[in-house]
């Protein structure tokens, strides 16, 4: 009796050849590239990405199954480890040949037509099933940008179970050691809910932006307590 081939037999990382043309899929929505952006600055700004890792932004996550290649294009993912320059990855990256398997993917849900919840078992490969059965990622995050609303899967033996968020809304994912949450605000001039990063004990990772806000306000502090100093016939310099 001949036994069909599992698919787990016919998984090759392989390398995709110079000439493999990329597919091409514009952006969804004008949200997208800020919303992964926001993310990596502020994990950039609090030093938790080190020279070994690595965050992509709608960039090719390749693998062949069943003699194709098959490539995802998550709008955000988390590489805790590259094994190779990261000069050597400008076109896409193969999990297991040039470093981890993406830790965490996000897809950023603008349209209706469920793409990302999508199981379909065979070439391409729905996203779901590509992330769950062949890629594997420790997390899938999900994200419906005009409702905010956010759900984040954790696999466990093989399969995605949805996580519950803590007293906050927020969720814990161990591959950072950081709750990811949602934050409203203005960022770019624009007044939306974010995409955010909080430590355990609950401090916001900050933006670029903000951190300028923190040392100017720290700087009007200052000349604040060294005018009154000088009220007083003290000179600060001499402190």
């Amino acid at each position: 009796m001949v036994q069909t081939p599992t698919l787990e037999s016919q998984i090759r990382w392989e390398l995709l050849p110079k000439d493999f043309i990329l597919p091409d899929e514009p952006v969804d929505n004008i949200n997208q590239p800020s919303l992964a952006a926001a993310l990596t600055e502020s994990l950039v700004n609090a030093d938790k990405l080190t020279s070994e890792s690595l965050t992509t932004t709608n960039y090719g996550i390749c693998v062949q199954v069943e003699q194709q290649f098959v490539v995802k294009a998550p709008d955000w993912a988390y590489i805790p480890r590259i094994s190779v320059p990261k000069t050597e990855i400008e076109r896409s990256y193969t999990p297991q040949i040039q470093g981890d398997i993406p830790a965490i993917v996000m897809e950023f849900l603008s349209e209706s037509e469920g793409g990302e919840y999508s199981i379909k078992p065979n070439h391409p490969y729905g996203k779901w099933f590509f992330y769950e059965k062949i890629l594997k990622a420790p997390y899938y995050v999900l994200f419906e940008i005009q409702s905010a609303h956010l759900e984040v899967y954790q696999l466990e033996k093989g399969v995605y179970k949805r996580q519950n968020p803590d007293e906050t809304g927020r969720f814990w994912l161990v591959p950072l050691q950081l709750y990811l949450g949602v934050w409203n605000g203005v960022r770019e001039g624009r007044q939306k809910s974010w995409l955010r990063w909080w430590t355990e004990p609950g401090e916001l990772l900050p933006w670029g932006v903000e951190l300028v806000q923190e040392l100017e306000i720290e700087r009007q502090r200052s000349e604040k307590l060294a005018n009154l100093l000088r009220a007083q016939g003290i000179d600060p310099d001499l402190l």
